[in-house]
């Protein structure tokens, strides 16, 4: 076997509060193949899961091309870098025989993320609360939830919207966003979606990124104004996020007239997670 395709889905994280602790699988995908033989074109990314995967396997190194494909932009916030990631690290492992487990290249994807909220969902799909050491819940979500994402033409770099936040917040900030925390996780645990109206307001970054974001505040107020149960910055943005289990289309139409450029996209939850394209 020389080349394995993988199809990674796009996430969703912090759904508000839950800042890099929270998030979804969504069914937009990018497939990820890796194809032993010459050397592929210099990445950063795919070099470090390469050597990740390589050192915590023990398996001999290999030369190896690599292609994405797929449906998800990237620099939006919905995990374009995590099926890059897991993607690699999924195809290596097969090529090399398999000596690593899907916990294990879970684990390896968030180490080099950063933080578990999309390598989570990404992995093993649907909903997934993850502490930063990777102890994770996850559960599927019901296809009567409907994400509405408007996805700016703007790129927003992940790493440039962290120096957007403060080093310090208000006590009273904190308690609000852990309340709101266990609402959104008890929702999605219990398939209660009516605990999400009103549960995903959120004190630690998404005011700080708003600044730079001015189509995030109106965008979620009239998704909610149409009927969603709430909305959020998807990940460090640019997309935004609506859910609802009613008139997605009107939740849409909404939010589109806040930023008539942006492209509207309407999802589910992908409860799968990676997988092998045969």
């Amino acid at each position: 076997m020389d080349e394995i395709k993988v199809r990674v889905p796009a996430t969703s994280a912090n759904l508000g509060p839950g800042f890099d602790c929270l998030g979804v699988a969504l069914d937009l995908y990018n497939v990820v193949t890796v194809r032993r033989g010459k050397p592929g074109k210099p990445d950063g990314m795919v070099s470090g899961a390469a050597a990740s995967f390589f050192q915590a396997s023990g398996a001999p190194g290999f030369a190896f091309e690599w292609t994405v494909s797929g449906s998800i932009p990237p620099s939006r916030g919905l995990g374009s870098s995590v099926t890059l990631r897991l993607g690699i690290l999924h195809g290596l492992n097969k090529l090399a025989g398999a000596p690593l487990d899907a916990d294990r290249l879970y684990r390896l994807c968030a180490e080099l993320e950063g933080h578990p909220d999309n390598a989570a969902p990404a992995a093993f799909g649907g909903f997934a609360a993850a502490r930063p050491d990777s102890v994770f819940f996850r559960c599927d979500i019901s296809q009567d939830l409907h994400f509405v994402l408007l996805v700016p033409e703007d790129e927003v770099k992940t790493d440039a919207s962290r120096l957007r936040l403060p080093s310090e917040i208000p006590h009273s900030d904190a308690v609000r966003n852990t309340a709101r925390v266990a609402l959104v996780t008890a929702a999605f645990a219990s398939g209660r979606y009516d605990l999400l109206r009103g549960s995903m307001g959120d004190w630690l970054h998404q005011p700080h990124r708003a600044k730079a974001l001015p189509h995030l505040v109106p965008a979620i107020e009239a998704g909610v104004a149409a009927g969603a149960l709430d909305g959020y910055l998807s990940g460090s943005g640019s997309a935004v996020a609506c859910v609802t289990l009613d008139l997605p289309d009107k939740v849409a139409r909404a939010m589109q007239a806040v930023l008539p450029s942006g492209r509207l996209m309407i999802l589910h939850a992908d409860n799968a997670g990676v997988c092998l394209v045969s």
